[in-house]
């Protein structure tokens, strides 16, 4: 970084004032102490991102930014033809709140001149190149990520597809409204259920949703995913503050180049149709951000086969120059309409999020990979790699995939980091494991990768450099929660080895960290009453299968703890309507309450369903189930009937009741409709034991999606949980 680009961020916010003062003395490089400069907080007027967010809008062809000239390499050997309301109850809308407020930022400590002290002693140790060292500010983190592949409805069919080298090639897709997207004889690679989308749970009419392009639909539930794995929704999200302290601060960026729908339309009308839907890119980002009440810039942008890794690149801009405090990247990529039927065509959709590194470890956010370097213009990445996932590998995989290919091969990068296998890239191959390099003395480096796209129509070329992250651990503490002192100086504190998340056993029970055996207050919630037991279905099963017990075997996933689980819900996702509550001593008793109340039919029946009952004190419209489970439907009954969220003292009040341990009546607050930050509770003064605990990724909450199409006024029948 030159002296203007620290001044900038540090007027922006993004520096710390500490950390700019070093930098700028390490620019003058003049031996013994430098001087301190003067940094004035006044703003910038000529600083780039200061002003909010962006007009909306479809960006053209993106050929500038932080590119550095590089020698072009030739194309990849395979080159396809070029081819309305915001609702009462959105997801994780924006309400007043009493509450204290999240804490920002924390800053992160200086490392030291010897980058092998800030890691932790008496451990193995993984040694870094001096480029690897680079400042902790000036790299991100992807701390969420979510997508939908050909023959992969989530990323863990993807990663099976990838390392099994799995074809998905097929025919059209059956049950698809519209005309056949393939000629006679031809096939692709298509998703199921492109037609269908979970109107209810964004608080949608049919009607709305109708008009929607498909691939606007399916990014929307894709980011919500995204946001769900990073524990991003409800008061987390809102804590993200952007230029001026405005909530929300999280931009979103969509690489997108298919109109489809509105050829589809446009036919319908010739017809005698009555409707047209919205026309034009803007909308995938922009509906998005309306609906969430984001207040960082939204963004389309069309660079063909490009489009995601551009988008990627313009989201990492907006962060460094501070536009917003998180950000959303992604690509779509539909096959609706005949014209663009064609030999080997692929759909997709996916989404990251990113933040700064040393955001993402301060909000103690689980780190799925490093994005070291971005850059979108001409030419490709031509440093040293591990792993190359470029726009070959990727068609051969998911087809030609139009706009959401970069984000595709980002993704694959990302799993291959994260399990240490590389993935086959041709169909003879076969996974292999991935060992980490070593220097010339023999210390093992971190792996890295690289995701990039050439384009097959034009000079819009891109890439993501990505390197692997695993968290630090203090010795003797067993736990791999990377919220050491020596992860938290420079974001690279590794071991041999990735490290269990928790200190339980196979069962999945407490065993000696943070009070062994004790009940953990488990929230959950969803918009309708089959949202929640779905999503209670969904979540009772993940825990039951080795992913939440003893371990993923076949993906190395590790397993996780009662408590994490526990955290994970009450911090890391919004409030809705329908809620549930319950205390649980170990995972097994949290999968059969979980169960049972799905049995019990109480969220179909309510409060004064059959199977519920109200107990004393439980409250009004609160009903109390088979094992102990405690439900509310407030979509009738109003939210927080005592008005304490609109009174300042009520942080106060909630703080001691955290304190001093009235989870009971903390319980009975947020059934009653009270949005507790719980964010801030577990992170404040004498929070306890979950301070500074790693988020856990948990499934997502479950959609019920059905086909909405354009002119179809029958399609309202539920096909169950899905998405």
């Amino acid at each position: 970084m030159d002296e203007r680009e620290i001044l900038t961020r540090f007027k922006a916010g993004t520096l710390e004032r500490g950390r700019a003062v070093r930098l700028l003395a390490g620019l003058k490089a003049v031996p013994g102490p430098a001087p301190e400069p003067v940094l004035s907080t006044a703003p910038d007027t000529t600083a780039p991102g200061t002003t909010g967010p962006v007009t909306l809008g479809t960006a053209g062809p993106v050929t500038s930014g932080t590119t550095s000239p590089v020698t072009s390499e030739a194309p990849d050997a395979v080159t396809p033809e070029a081819h309305d309301r915001v609702p009462s109850q959105v997801p994780g809308q924006v309400r007043p709140r009493a509450q204290t407020p999240v804490p920002g930022s924390v800053p992160v400590p200086v490392s030291p001149a010897d980058p092998s002290a800030a890691l932790p002693q008496g451990l193995p140790q993984v040694r870094r190149t001096d480029e690897a060292m680079a400042d902790v500010e000036d790299r991100f983190a992807v701390v969420g990520i979510a997508g939908r592949y050909p023959l992969a409805p989530d990323l863990r069919a993807y990663w099976q597809n990838l390392r099994e080298g799995r074809g998905t090639s097929s025919g059209a897709p059956l049950g698809r409204p519209g005309a056949s997207p393939l000629g006679a004889g031809q096939c692709g690679h298509f998703l199921d259920g492109a037609a269908d989308f979970d109107a209810d749970f964004f608080g949608l009419t049919d009607r709305r949703a109708r008009l929607i392009d498909p691939q606007e639909r399916l990014f929307l539930e894709t980011v919500w995913e995204a946001l769900e794995d990073a524990g991003c929704t409800g008061t987390r999200l809102d804590a993200l503050t952007g230029p001026g302290g405005a909530p929300r601060g999280l931009g979103v960026f969509v690489g997108v180049s298919a109109a489809d729908y509105s050829l589809v339309a446009a036919e319908a009308w010739a017809r005698g149709g009555r409707e047209m839907p919205d026309s034009g890119h803007w909308s995938v980002a922009g509906r998005l951000s309306g609906l969430l009440g984001l207040s960082g810039p939204a963004q389309a942008v069309d660079t063909a086969e490009s489009s995601a890794l551009v988008a990627v690149h313009l989201a990492v801009g907006a962060l460094r120059r501070g536009e917003c405090a998180a950000a959303v990247a992604g690509g779509v990529e539909l096959l609706l309409h005949p014209s663009r039927g064609r030999q080997g065509a692929g759909e997709g959709v996916g989404a990251v999020v990113l933040k700064p590194l040393a955001r993402a470890l301060s909000d103690g956010d689980h780190v799925h990979a490093v994005v070291r370097s971005t850059s979108a213009g001409t030419g490709s990445w031509t440093g040293p790699t591990g792993l190359r996932e470029t726009r070959g590998t990727t068609a051969r995989r998911v087809g030609d995939a139009g706009a959401v290919t970069g984000l595709a091969a980002l993704t694959a990068a990302v799993l291959q980091l994260r399990y240490g296998v590389l993935a086959p890239a041709r169909g003879e191959d076969t996974a292999t494991p991935w060992p980490r390099p070593r220097d010339a003395q023999g210390h093992e480096l971190p792996r890295t990768a690289v995701a990039e796209v050439t384009g097959a129509t034009g000079p819009f070329d891109a890439y993501a450099v990505l390197e692997e992250f695993v968290p630090a651990r203090s010795p003797g503490d067993g736990s791999g929660n990377g919220r050491s002192e020596a992860g938290r100086a420079d974001g690279t504190g590794m071991t041999d080895g990735v490290t269990s998340v928790d200190g339980t056993d196979a069962t999945g029970e407490d065993k000696g960290r943070d009070g062994a055996g004790r009940d953990e207050l488990i929230l959950l919630s969803a918009p309708t009453p089959g949202h929640l037991a779905a999503t209670a279905t969904r979540l009772a099963d993940w825990l039951a299968s080795d992913n939440g017990r003893s371990g993923d075997t076949t993906t190395g996933d590790e397993r996780v703890a009662l408590v994490d689980v526990a955290h994970a819900l009450r911090v890391g996702r919004g409030a809705r309507a329908c809620r549930i509550a319950l205390l649980a001593r170990d995972l097994p008793q949290l999968v059969d309450s979980l169960r049972e109340f799905v049995r019990s039919g109480m969220a179909a029946g309510g409060a004064d369903g059959a199977s519920g009952t109200r107990g004393a004190g439980a409250g009004a419209g609160v009903g109390i189930g088979a094992g102990g489970v405690r439900y509310a439907d407030l979509r009738t009954g109003g939210t927080d009937p005592l008005g304490l969220g609109d009174v300042p003292e009520t942080g106060d009040y909630l703080g001691a009741l955290w304190r001093a341990g009235r989870v009971e009546q903390l319980t009975r607050l947020w059934l009653s409709g009270l949005d507790i930050d719980w964010a801030a509770l577990e992170s404040g003064p004498d929070a306890g034991p979950e301070t500074g605990r790693t988020l856990v990724p948990l499934p997502p909450s479950a959609f019920l999606r059905r086909s909405l199409w354009l002119g179809d006024q029958e399609g309202t029948e539920e096909k169950g949980a899905s998405g």
